[in-house]
């Protein structure tokens, strides 16, 4: 009776996931509203710079560094999301509705394990990462041809980083 009354408790300690789970989407929500504000700042920025024929210095780069660095943000509140339906599917309960969508696939939320949550973060992770990187790419100025060089280079390993990549977790 002990080990039934312990099991019970220990089988519902598992609900504390549900914390992780409401602050998950929470920080989703707050990453993609400031992501959003920012392409909104960005936005005015380029309206008022040909509205009054004003360009500031660096414009260009200005304008590209707003929206990648919320395309980082959405990417990042995209791993929040993957976060907290996994586990709320892997812990507490399969997200009937989305099962029951049956006019599209809802292969993002078929999660089984903790490998595959971590699989489809870690894929997301690595996209906020090459995002994060091209924008520092695109912000820097090349004058040596060994410094293009290297930008090659570097491009060259993020495609192939990037082409296995998307090999794992596939069968061949």
């Amino acid at each position: 009776m002990l080990e039934k009354i312990f099991e019970e408790g220990l089988w519902g300690s598992r609900f504390i996931v549900l914390m992780a789970v409401i602050f998950g989407l929470i920080g989703a929500i707050i990453l993609f509203v400031v992501a959003s504000f920012d392409i909104y700042e960005t936005l005015k920025l380029v309206f008022n710079a040909y509205l009054n024929h004003h360009h500031l210095e660096h414009f260009h780069e200005l304008v590209i560094g707003g929206i990648i660095g919320a395309v980082d943000l959405y990417l990042i509140g995209v791993v929040m999301l993957l976060f907290s339906f996994g586990l709320y599917e892997l812990f507490i309960s399969d997200i009937d509705t989305a099962r029951n969508d049956k006019d599209r696939e809802n292969k993002i939320l078929s999660i089984h394990s903790l490998d595959q949550l971590k699989d489809k973060i870690s894929k997301v992770i690595v996209m906020v990462l090459i995002v994060g990187f091209f924008k520092k790419v695109g912000l820097t100025s090349y004058n040596t041809p060994l410094e293009l060089l290297y930008l090659a280079l570097s491009i060259t390993a993020v495609a192939v980083g990037l082409y296995f990549l998307s090999k794992v977790g596939h069968k061949h």
